[in-house]
C-alpha cells in the first residue's frame, strides 16, 4: 500500500499527510517555499519536481524510508465536516475544473440523471446541495453508483492510511486556525528559508471553479441531512472535536488528541 497521499519536502524537513479539501494547496506551497524560497508557479498539485510526492515513482523510497523510521516532523490537517462537504459540491459538482471541463467528465450527467441535480443557472443550491449528500453517502455506504471520491471520502480515511502503514504524526492541526497550527509545524522543523505565513497569499486551487455559497451554512442543513452528514463522518466529528449538533459552528469544541487518533486509526 505503501504512503498514498504523503509529500514531503526535497530536504526532508517535514513530512506531510494530504487530506482533500483542507488548505492542501496552501500547505504544499508552505512546504515548497521553506526549501526554495519561492512559490511554486502554478498548483502544487501540478509540481513534478521541488517537492517529493508519493505519485512520483522516483519519491517513493525516499518517503518510505523516512516515513517508517519517523526521520521528519509529521503532520497533516482537518477541516469541519460540514463546510468540507459543502465545499466539495460548489467546487467539484458545480464547478468547471482548471482544464475547462467539468469534474470526472460524465459524473455531473450521472447526478442529474439520477439524482436530479442542478447546476446551471439560477438553481436552488440547497436542494441540489441535499440531493448531492444523498449520493456521496451511496457512494461511501455502497460503493455505487461508483467508488467514493478522495474529495469526500471521510478525513479519517485519509489519515488512517499513513498510520496503518507505519507511520505516525507529530501533529494534526485545524483548518479553521490554520495560521497557527501552520506555525506550529514550521517552528518544529528546520527551514531554508522563513515562511511568513501572515503575509503570504492563500492558495485556493478551487476558488472560482464554481458558483458562490448564497447561504449560511446552516441553511443547507436540515435534520435528513445532518443525520446523513453524521452517518458518513461519525469518526471525522468524534477524533478531531468538531461540533456536529450545530453545522454553523465551524470551529472545533477542543484539542486533537494524538494518542486517541494513533489508536483508533491504526486499528
Amino acid at each position: 500500500m505503501g504512503f498514498p497521499g504523503t509529500w514531503m519536502t526535497e530536504s526532508e524537513s517535514v513530512v506531510y499527510r494530504v487530506v482533500p479539501k483542507c488548505a492542501c494547496s496552501t500547505i504544499g506551497q508552505v512546504m515548497y517555499y521553506s526549501d526554495h524560497g519561492t512559490f511554486f508557479d502554478g498548483d502544487i498539485h501540478d509540481a513534478t519536481s521541488g517537492i517529493h510526492k508519493w505519485a512520483l515513482e522516483d519519491s517513493q523510497s525516499l518517503i518510505e524510508e523516512n516515513v517508517t523510521k519517523h526521520q521528519s516532523y509529521a503532520f497533516t490537517c482537518v477541516r469541519n465536516p460540514y463546510t468540507r462537504i459543502l465545499s466539495s459540491f460548489f467546487d467539484k459538482i458545480c464547478g468547471i475544473q482548471r482544464n475547462g471541463k467539468r469534474y470526472r467528465g460524465n459524473l455531473v450527467p450521472l447526478l442529474i440523471q439520477k439524482y436530479g441535480i442542478q447546476v446551471e443557472g439560477d438553481f436552488d443550491q440547497v436542494a441540489s446541495f441535499r440531493r448531492f449528500l444523498l449520493f456521496a453517502r451511496d457512494t461511501i455506504r455502497w460503493r455505487r453508483p461508483m467508488e467514493p471520491d478522495i474529495h469526500w471520502s471521510a478525513m479519517s480515511g485519509h489519515i488512517s492510511t499513513y498510520i496503518v502503514n507505519g507511520g505516525r504524526y507529530d501533529n494534526i492541526f485545524h483548518t479553521e486556525t490554520f495560521n497557527e497550527g501552520m506555525q506550529s509545524v514550521l517552528d518544529a522543523i528546520e527551514k531554508k528559508h522563513e515562511v511568513d505565513l501572515g503575509a503570504m497569499p492563500r492558495f485556493n486551487e478551487s476558488e472560482g471553479h464554481g458558483p458562490k455559497r448564497a447561504h449560511p451554512v446552516e441553511d443547507y442543513f436540515d435534520d435528513l441531512s445532518k443525520h446523513l452528514v453524521y452517518e458518513i463522518y461519525k469518526r471525522d466529528f468524534n477524533l478531531f472535536k468538531y461540533d456536529f449538533e450545530n453545522p454553523g459552528n465551524k470551529l472545533p469544541k477542543g484539542e486533537i488528541d494524538l494518542d486517541e487518533v494513533h489508536a483508533k486509526l491504526g486499528e
